[in-house]
């Protein structure tokens, strides 16, 4: 059974090791650059090719010509998207970077821009337009840390809703990352009090599996879910998880 814990319980599981100086940062955003590899890598193989139906082998390749899309808002999850996307930027991969918030973590984006990363404008049209180009968008817009009422608000949802009919569309099509959740979905209980939310084909998320990702209707925008170890399991196995689910839902 593959246990689902709070946003509350992830965070007090996080608080020592933070304290301690342990790069949980880093940690997160080396587990994302692997899956969007992996994403890269498994899109690029020959349909001819069945190869290794999660992925295994392909993680150590992917396209030079590959361009990945990040979606940045202003929480860690933009930080671990953007130290991500420093390092894909440093082996070849075009990484646009679209800040959807007021700030945008700032250790983060200057490693992405010296690693090679460029900024587009947060304009709806234009980043519509980039994602009808991309491989891979990232949706690191909201996390766990966001409000009670997830949705999105603002030139966020502007910009989701103009991409949605992008990734939506017919083949080919870029595929969505989502970073820990989807953005506009509830962590703890799975609700979607709006639609203007992006389907992933991946979730991406780190040190436990966030309860919200194993319960409709945000499972049914989560796509494959993937648990990235940043070091939380001895913390999080004394706890009571919020709910628990069959191994086939990651």
């Amino acid at each position: 059974m593959i246990r689902g814990y709070s946003a509350e319980q992830v965070r007090e599981a996080e608080a020592p090791l933070l304290a301690a100086g342990v790069p949980l940062m880093r940690r997160a955003a080396a587990g994302l650059a692997d899956e969007i590899r992996r994403v890269l890598a498994e899109r690029s193989r020959p349909a001819s090719d069945p190869g290794n139906a999660d992925g295994e082998d392909a993680v150590a390749g992917h396209p030079e010509a590959a361009r990945v899309v990040l979606l940045v808002g202003s929480g860690n999850n933009g930080g671990d998207a953007l130290y991500a996307g420093a390092e894909l930027a440093a082996e070849g991969v075009s990484v646009a970077i679209v800040s959807t918030g007021n700030h945008v973590q700032e250790a983060g984006l200057a490693a992405a821009l010296t690693a090679g990363a460029h900024r587009e404008p947060a304009e709806a049209d234009r980043v519509s337009r980039l994602a009808a180009e991309a491989d891979i968008v990232v949706d690191a817009i909201l996390g766990t840390g966001s409000s009670a009422n997830p949705a999105l608000r603002g030139l966020a949802r502007e910009i989701v809703a103009a991409i949605r009919p992008v990734v939506a569309g017919g083949f080919p099509r870029p595929h969505v990352v989502a970073v820990d959740i989807p953005s506009g979905t509830n962590p703890d209980d799975g609700s979607v009090p709006d639609a203007t939310v992006l389907p992933a084909d991946v979730t991406v998320t780190f040190g436990g599996c966030k309860a919200g990702l194993l319960l409709r209707p945000a499972s049914e925008l989560a796509g494959r879910v993937r648990l990235v170890d940043i070091g939380l399991g001895a913390r999080l196995a004394g706890m009571q998880p919020l709910v628990s689910a069959p191994d086939p839902l990651l």
